[in-house]
């Protein structure tokens, strides 16, 4: 079992950190226990959560309001749900160096 997802009814459960003000939105790949993402916006007033939401909703197909972060609103660290996407899909991606780009 990788440490950083967990399986839920419909959906997964992420771990992500993530890092704000990068030069493009990207998955960065699997560090330790949780996925590394990439995001343009700063950690400003919510900007890099609502940024996070839509760019995880296209990367996985399953749209923004699919995602929700149930932890870590005020911290880089979160822990991310995602409704309507197959848990071997997540992995796949996550573990792959390079993800589609918005």
């Amino acid at each position: 079992m990788k440490p950083w997802i967990t399986p839920i009814d419909n959906g997964v459960r992420i771990q992500i950190k993530v890092q704000p003000r990068a030069a493009k939105n990207e998955i960065a790949g699997v560090t330790g226990d949780s996925v590394k993402v990439r995001l343009t916006a700063p950690p400003v007033e919510g900007e890099a959560n609502k940024l996070l939401q839509k760019f995880l909703g296209e990367v996985f197909k399953c749209g923004a309001g699919n995602v929700k972060i149930l932890k870590g609103l005020t911290s880089r660290k979160k822990l991310v749900e995602i409704k309507g996407i197959l848990f071997e899909e997540v992995v796949r991606m996550a573990e792959c160096s390079s993800s589609p780009k918005e």
